[in-house]
């Protein structure tokens, strides 16, 4: 299996990967390995405008229309 060295972490990335990994019951470089998987290999996160075709078609624009009355926000559920 491959290695992979990295150099010149400032101490407190390191005394953060250290801390990580004894509130994960690992090694420091089995939590490292977990790191590296969990954010290399997560599926990507879909964009706004991909979420947004993703919302069905319900319904017209006009079924959505704010309606402006004079109505105190007090009385809206009585």
């Amino acid at each position: 299996m491959p290695s992979l060295v990295v150099r010149n972490l400032d101490e407190s990335i390191i005394n953060a990967l250290k801390q990580r990994a004894v509130e994960h019951h690992r090694s420091t470089e089995a939590e490292h390995r977990a790191i590296l998987a969990e954010v290399l290999l997560k599926p990507p996160r879909k964009t706004f405008a991909e979420a947004l075709a993703t919302i069905p078609d319900v319904g017209t624009d006009a079924d959505f229309q704010r309606v402006n009355n004079d109505t105190n926000a007090a009385d809206v559920f009585n």
